[in-house]
C-alpha cells in the first residue's frame, strides 16, 4: 500500500535550472572570471549532481595541469562562487521568478488530505529548498514534510542512493510503500537503487535522458491524482 511520496526538488518540484544557470553566470562575473555557461554546456554539466561538483569538474577541464597543491585554493574559490550563486538564486525565488511545476501543489495538498506522508530527497542545499518552498507553500512549509534529505545531510550525490536511504530511515518506512518523483536519469538511478518505484517528469534540460525502469514518464503532474498514484504503485491500470 502506498504511504509516502518522496520528491526531488530542482527540476521536479520546480523547473529551476534556467535560474540556476543564470545564477552561476552571475557568480562568475562577480568574481571577475571569464567563464560563461550556455544552455547546451549546462545541460551537459547537469550530468554531474551538485553545483560545487559541477564547478570543480569544469575547473579541472579548463585547467588539467592543476596540481594537488592547488586544490585547497580552488575549493575555497568554488565555495565563494557557490555562496554568490546561492544568494542570487534565493533572491530570484523571492522575486517570484521560480514557481512550482504544473500539478505539484495540487498533488501535495491532495496527498496530505489523504493521509500520505511527504518527504524530500535532493542534492541541493537547504537554503535553496527553503527559498523555493517558503515562497510556494508559506513559512510553515517544513511542517508538511515528515523527512527532508539534502546536500547537508547526504553529501554523496545522486546517482548514489544515499539521500533516499536516509529519507527512508527517517520515515521509518520500507521503499515498497513509497513513490519517488524525479526529473533526471541520475535521480532515477538513485531512487531505483534505494528500491523505489519512480515517476519521472523531465524538463527541457533532462528530456534527452534515458529513463529505463521508471514507473511512469509524464510531461508534468498536472491532473495526476492520488488515486492514479495508488493504482500505478499497485501495478494496476487506471480505468478510462
Amino acid at each position: 500500500m502506498l504511504q509516502a511520496l518522496i520528491f526531488d526538488v530542482d527540476g521536479t518540484l520546480a523547473d529551476t535550472e534556467r535560474v540556476h544557470l543564470e545564477a552561476f553566470n552571475h557568480a562568475f562575473t562577480e568574481e571577475g572570471m571569464d567563464w560563461h555557461w550556455d544552455e547546451a554546456r549546462y545541460r551537459d554539466l547537469l550530468e554531474i549532481s551538485g553545483g560545487k561538483e559541477r564547478m570543480l569538474h569544469f575547473w579541472n577541464e579548463r585547467y588539467p595541469e592543476l596540481r594537488e597543491l592547488d586544490h585547497g585554493a580552488v575549493r575555497t574559490r568554488i565555495e565563494r562562487l557557490h555562496e554568490i550563486k546561492t544568494a542570487y538564486y534565493e533572491s530570484a525565488v523571492l522575486e517570484g521568478r521560480v514557481s512550482l511545476r504544473p500539478g505539484v501543489l495540487a498533488l501535495i495538498e491532495e496527498a496530505l488530505g489523504a493521509g500520505l506522508q511527504l518527504a524530500i530527497a535532493t542534492t541541493t542545499s537547504p537554503v535553496n529548498i527553503a527559498a523555493l518552498l517558503r515562497a510556494a507553500m508559506g513559512p510553515d512549509w517544513r511542517t508538511h514534510f515528515a523527512a527532508v534529505g539534502d546536500a547537508s545531510s547526504a553529501p554523496v550525490k545522486k546517482p548514489n542512493p544515499q539521500v533516499y536511504l536516509q529519507v527512508l530511515r527517517e520515515l521509518d518506512m520500507p521503499a515498497g510503500r513509497c513513490l519517488a518523483f524525479e526529473d533526471s536519469r541520475n535521480g532515477l538511478l538513485a531512487a531505483r537503487a534505494a528500491g523505489l518505484q519512480t515517476v519521472i517528469t523531465p524538463t527541457a534540460f533532462s528530456g534527452h535522458h534515458v529513463f529505463d525502469g521508471a514507473l511512469r514518464v509524464l510531461p508534468d503532474l498536472d491532473g495526476v491524482t492520488v488515486a492514479d498514484l495508488r493504482a500505478w504503485h499497485a501495478g494496476q491500470a487506471v480505468a478510462a
